[in-house]
């Protein structure tokens, strides 16, 4: 079954085979799970979010046009769902988290904003320079660099996938390089 194509494992689901879809879940969890945490910045709901975005796949997989791509359909619904939980998150007022002495455990408990040593990226390499250079781009550019290079997703596909026009894509796609390379230049000329 791991050599059938997406289109292959979806009507051998229909035709009852239950566990076509688990190995659709297989090969596309953990692009769709890194493509969370890029999203939401948070591990835990990624995983989340992993778990719902197949959920509303298995849900809704009578209603996928066979004439698109699955995995872009499923990255859809990651956005979606990402979407959701960040809508559902903001409602929550931090006034929720104060106890009756009126402290607030959430607040507390926050991390040092402060930037990290240029030791510590030294350390950590070229991989962590390019992620936090990645993290300083606009979440639209960084979404679109993400899924290009790391889930090596076409444009086409990344227009579909977060439900925004071709040229569009192109140009988040342009502007987050060359973002990206004035951040690293920057941090390289600092460096010296």
């Amino acid at each position: 079954m791991q050599g059938m194509t997406d289109a292959e494992l979806i009507a051998a689901h229909f035709a009852g085979d239950e566990g076509a879809f688990a190995v659709l879940v297989r090969r596309h969890l953990d692009a769709v799970y890194a493509f969370a945490v890029r999203f939401l910045g948070d591990a835990h709901d990624a995983d989340d979010i992993s778990q719902e975005t197949f959920v509303r796949a298995w849900k809704n997989l009578r209603k996928f046009d066979r004439a698109r791509n699955f995995r872009t359909w499923v990255f859809a619904i990651a956005k979606n769902a990402a979407l959701d939980l960040i809508k559902k998150k903001r409602t929550l007022p931090f006034s929720g988290f104060e106890d009756e002495d009126g402290g607030n455990a959430l607040v507390e408990g926050l991390e040092d904003p402060a930037p990290l040593a240029p030791e510590l990226l030294d350390r950590a390499g070229i991989a962590a320079t390019l992620a936090a250079a990645m993290d300083t781009l606009p979440p639209a550019q960084r979404m679109v660099l993400w899924l290009h290079y790391n889930d090596h997703l076409t444009f086409r596909e990344i227009g579909e996938a977060l439900e925004a026009p071709l040229h569009t894509v192109k140009s988040r796609h342009y502007r987050g390089l060359i973002a990206l390379k004035a951040i690293l230049e920057d941090r390289t000329e600092n460096k010296d």
